[in-house]
């Protein structure tokens, strides 16, 4: 569904992404993993063109939006996905059910008249129920804004979800609990996901394929089990979150 080739993205004399190649098989949920300053966010920034490639091609669905420079082509091809951001970005001025349907006023046809069935579906989905859509994001706990927050991107029936650090600031169980919603929803919509992470123990869990950044660029791609039988030296550590090791000696010589 999606193809990465070759690419590079620059800020500056800083090269974040160099020749970054990447396969997303629809239907499927990769992790991306990575260090911090890996390249990951940017990575999932420009398969929506949020920033702009500086070399390379990204195809979704056969078409390479690096060469697409129209606002309403691209617009169109972000509707395609839904984006879950780390933080969850709900707006405190707003209730729960405002939250889920704000999509739905600007890339859906859906009547408003339709609206408390959609809050009431997105949050099932996400394992909460209808009387929290009258709740403002102040009252909720930090696992609750994030399943909100994935309501909201449900609304709007994206073909691939991009989840920007889905359990981080979680304790284990909310992390797990997120864990098996991303599972469940690839289960019952089909969705294609692509989660950016450096949680090992969700990573396992939820991936059919992981691909590792560092510095930069893909250094391998594969199963969970490839992942945990590597003999790669960069990856093992990354994966046993061991502080000796290559990764260790790099920071040590930056």
């Amino acid at each position: 569904m999606i193809e990465i080739k070759d690419l590079q993205k620059s800020f500056g004399p800083k090269q974040v992404l160099k020749d970054v190649n990447l396969k997303i098989e629809e239907g499927k949920t990769t992790c991306i993993l990575g260090g911090s300053g890996s390249g990951k966010s940017t990575l999932i920034k420009c398969l929506i063109g949020l920033e702009e490639a500086t070399g390379g091609h990204i195809w979704v669905d056969g078409k390479d939006i690096t060469k697409i420079h129209s606002e309403i082509k691209l617009a169109a091809i972000r509707r395609k996905f839904g984006y879950l951001f780390q933080e969850g970005a709900l707006f405190d001025s707003m209730s729960v059910g405002e939250n889920v349907t704000f999509g739905l006023k600007y890339l859906t046809e859906v009547p408003e008249s339709e609206y408390p069935k959609v809050i009431k579906e997105k949050l099932a989905l996400v394992g909460l129920k209808e009387d929290v859509a009258k709740l403002n994001p102040s009252e909720l706990s930090g696992g609750m804004k994030k399943r909100v927050s994935l309501a909201r991107v449900l609304a709007v029936e994206p073909k691939v979800i991009l989840y920007d650090e889905p359990t981080t600031g979680l304790d284990p169980i909310m992390s797990d609990i997120i864990s098996d919603l991303i599972i469940g929803l690839k289960a019952k919509l089909g969705v294609t996901s692509v989660v950016i992470t450096h949680d090992m123990r969700s990573a396992f869990k939820i991936a059919d394929y992981i691909a590792f950044l560092y510095e930069g660029r893909i250094l391998m791609y594969g199963t969970p089990e490839e992942f945990r039988k590597t003999d790669n030296p960069y990856v093992k550590q990354f994966v046993e979150g061991s502080s000796q090791g290559p990764i260790q000696m790099q920071l040590l010589k930056a």
